[in-house]
């Protein structure tokens, strides 16, 4: 750990009687974006401290599913790479696929690694209650993912038992395709994620130059081309890799030039943004997911890449803040200084 202090990107305030603000929380945090070389083309905080991605970086974790041959093996569409790469809402959609894709493959769900989740889908929250059902591994946002792990671990002739074991042939190729994705270590170190899978760590710097990888993908070697296919899968299913109302779905959906975006827990962000040519991560310190989304617009709007998707990104940038009874009653916004700092980034 770094015992440089962060700058902070993302203020929110409260309104005072007079109809003035208040600063309430400022959120520190840092910034890394790669162009097309793998070279820093903007970085902003401490982007060589170690991080735990979390799920933004899923769409790694699943370059084995395609390089290794095993979603050609399976059959796998694109709505079978855009759930590996997927923190879903565990809707009716999101499980019938996931429940589906398990039986492809002679298992169920009792074979996923993952426990069960309360679904953040509304429609199928409320159905659950009234049928006094309980939510299962299904449910889970990374039940998709594991899915993928699955499928691969099918492929390699494991034991689908094992698949979660950081030295079972699954998580090895994981941990492979993701130091050769990040260009760090051979053997990335790891902690446990919330879906008790490995996570493994990595600098923002890194985790950027994966993303202008992605951006960059082609019809190259296997690990190129699996880059590609995810990319693509990601943008053709938008719904699938997050829910209705989620910031990944709409700025997935919205954005121009087949750029991807994609959530991880605790304030994590990255984007792959083809038609720059440039990939980016973020990390806010305190894990604030509402100040994430508040950096993540600024940097893409400094990156001229909101065209057709303004009003949306300006909602995610400096929304308000309402009290119950919908009232403003104060406001995230990017702080001046990291405003400020982003002219850097518009003339890169």
């Amino acid at each position: 750990m770094s015992d440089s202090v962060n700058p902070i990107l993302v203020e929110t305030t409260r309104r005072d009687r007079k109809g003035g603000e208040i600063t309430e929380n400022l959120h520190r945090g840092a910034v890394a974006v790669a162009g097309p070389d793998g070279e820093l083309i903007f970085a902003l905080g401490d982007v060589e401290r170690r991080i735990f991605p979390r799920s933004a970086v899923k769409m790694i974790q699943a370059i084995p599913l395609v390089s290794s041959g095993a979603a050609e093996a399976y059959g796998l569409t694109s709505e079978h790479l855009a759930l590996s790469c997927a923190s879903h809402e565990g809707s009716h959609e999101h499980v019938r696929r996931v429940s589906a894709w398990l039986e492809r493959l002679g298992l169920g769900e009792s074979d996923l690694g993952c426990g069960p989740q309360d679904p953040s889908d509304k429609a199928e929250a409320e159905r659950l209650r009234g049928t006094g059902e309980k939510p299962c591994r299904l449910h889970h946002n990374c039940s998709g993912k594991h899915g993928g792990f699955l499928t691969l671990t099918r492929h390699l002739k494991a034991a689908p038992a094992d698949y979660l074991d950081p030295e079972a042939p699954t998580q090895r190729a994981v941990g492979a395709a993701f130091a050769e994705a990040t260009g760090q270590d051979a053997v990335p170190a790891y902690g446990v994620d919330g879906c008790a899978a490995p996570n493994f760590t990595a600098s923002l710097a890194g985790v950027a130059r994966a993303m202008a990888g992605f951006a960059a993908a082609g019809d190259g070697d296997s690990h190129d081309a699996a880059q590609l296919r995810l990319r693509r899968a990601m943008k053709a299913h938008p719904f699938l890799i997050a829910g209705e109302g989620r910031a990944c779905t709409r700025l997935t959906e919205a954005l121009p030039e087949e750029a991807v975006v994609k959530v991880g827990a605790d304030g994590v962000f990255t984007a792959i943004l083809p038609g720059r040519g440039v990939g980016l991560a973020l990390k806010i310190d305190d894990g604030a997911n509402r100040a994430a989304e508040s950096a993540l617009a600024a940097i893409l709007t400094a990156l001229g890449a909101t065209k057709g998707a303004e009003a949306l990104t300006e909602s995610l940038r400096e929304p308000p803040i309402r009290n119950s009874r919908s009232e403003v009653v104060g406001a995230i916004r990017p702080a001046g200084s990291f405003s400020g700092s982003l002219s850097g980034l518009r003339r890169a």
